[in-house]
């Protein structure tokens, strides 16, 4: 039994599924491809697939949330019958599966984000080697106290509903990640060697362009950053008030998801050169690479603090955007009221999440969920806006709110190849181990 309600305004929407969109593959892994594919010449292919994910990717599912006012359970059974067929909600499972798997996954990274925010401003961080004070808590049921803390977070926040809830964290959240990530990019600014970092990210190495892994990377890269995944953005979609600018709030949505990745990069990179550190050392660089520079760093514990505070930030908006299109199944196909629904999904968390608290048992769940299970759930989200629902369902829905009806262009990139290009995210993160 789902609310009736909608955000109150535009800006509510477009923050909360910014909140969803950013997470830690905006912190950690555009900064550590932007450098590693060509620097300048990587933001080429990623703004050019940015552009094309989000005006029409981001937008078909908004529109399909908002068409249906349900998740992709409902909205993919809705999409079928229009066929008169059967087997929407079967399909319908997979993204929210999916879902689940990064909800589980993702509560015990958050999780660690919150124990290395304690540890900066408590100072045992910078007491303890970085790889030590990680191993410690990536241990076997190392983290459950701050895992259960970040799941009931997330869980409180939603009970409080779409508007008082969900639109008023991300409200807050969003824009003091923004702050906090200006204040410590201006900083690591007066580090010594940081204008190397610079050099490292901005100029362009365009040979890279030849290079097919540069577009395979910056295509995943913009796909998972946008978060489409054929579940979380059609049950915000479905909160949109009938009168907005579907297209328009996408495309603000894409814009700030890309000046997080970039504020990132100016933070993160030139402090790593700064302290002579490697650039390309992929997960670890946030959770060992980084609280060993801000040890090394003037009043490191308080930029350390900065950091993890928007980390967890970052972490929790796109957490209660996983714990809502769970939790909104629940209530529309089993008819549970709102707060059952949500105790629910976070004791499913929490108890399968406990077992995976040890980092390579974590690791190994996430490259489950993220190379086979999301792409397949956003390859069927495609196909179900824009090749069962068609221009004339999806596109009346889009058109709402515009004063001029989108172009016959925009269907047939979206149908051939928006659609192509989902279906190639899914094979070509089975074939590199990963490309989001």
């Amino acid at each position: 039994m789902k609310e009736k309600t909608t955000f109150t305004n535009k800006l509510g929407f477009v923050l909360a599924s910014v909140g969803s969109a950013v997470g830690m593959g905006n912190i950690w892994m555009f900064p550590y491809r932007l450098g590693t594919y060509g620097g300048a010449a990587f933001l080429l292919p990623y703004i050019f697939f940015v552009i094309l994910f989000g005006a029409v990717g981001l937008s078909g599912e908004f529109a399909l949330g908002r068409l249906t006012g349900t998740g992709p359970i409902g909205a993919y059974e809705y999409a079928m019958k229009t066929k008169g067929k059967r087997g929407g909600s079967v399909l319908g499972a997979i993204p929210l599966l999916g879902s689940l798997g990064i909800a589980i996954g993702y509560a015990i990274i958050v999780g660690w984000a919150l124990r290395f925010l304690v540890g900066a401003i408590t100072g045992d961080m910078f007491r303890t080697e970085s790889s030590e004070y990680f191993s410690q808590i990536t241990g076997a049921f190392g983290s459950i106290a701050w895992h259960m803390i970040v799941i009931c977070i997330a869980a409180i926040a939603l009970t409080a509903g779409v508007i008082t809830g969900i639109e008023k964290v991300s409200k807050f959240m969003m824009p003091a990640f923004y702050i906090l990530f200006i204040i410590l990019a201006v900083r690591v600014a007066f580090l010594p060697g940081a204008a190397e970092g610079y050099r490292y990210i901005l100029i362009p190495r365009w040979e890279y362009l030849l290079q097919p892994e540069t577009w395979i990377m910056a295509m995943g890269q913009a796909f998972f950053s946008l978060s489409i995944t054929g579940s979380g953005m059609i049950i915000y979609g479905s909160y949109l008030d009938k009168k907005e600018n579907i297209v328009h709030s996408a495309g603000m949505t894409a814009l700030l998801d890309t000046c997080a990745s970039m504020l990132a990069g100016f933070a993160i990179i030139p402090a790593v050169f700064a302290f002579g550190m490697d650039p390309a050392s992929g997960p670890p660089l946030m959770f060992i690479t980084i609280p060993k520079i801000f040890g090394l760093m003037p009043m490191g514990e308080l930029f350390g603090a900065f950091f993890f505070l928007s980390v967890l930030f970052a972490g929790v908006t796109s957490l209660i955007n996983l714990f809502e299109v769970c939790s909104e199944a629940i209530q529309s196909r089993a008819k549970v009221k709102r707060i059952p629904s949500i105790i629910l999904i976070a004791a499913v968390v929490f108890a399968v999440g406990v077992f995976l608290e040890y980092e390579p048992y974590m690791g190994k769940w996430m490259d489950m969920i993220t190379i086979y299970v999301v792409p397949i759930g956003a390859v069927l989200g495609a196909i179900m806006i824009y090749w069962v629902l068609g221009k004339e369902k999806i596109g009346a829905e889009l058109n709402l709110g515009r004063k001029k009806p989108l172009g016959n262009g925009f269907f047939w990139i979206a149908k051939y190849f928006y659609v192509l290009l989902a279906g190639a995210v899914v094979i070509l993160s089975i074939i590199y181990g990963g490309i989001g």
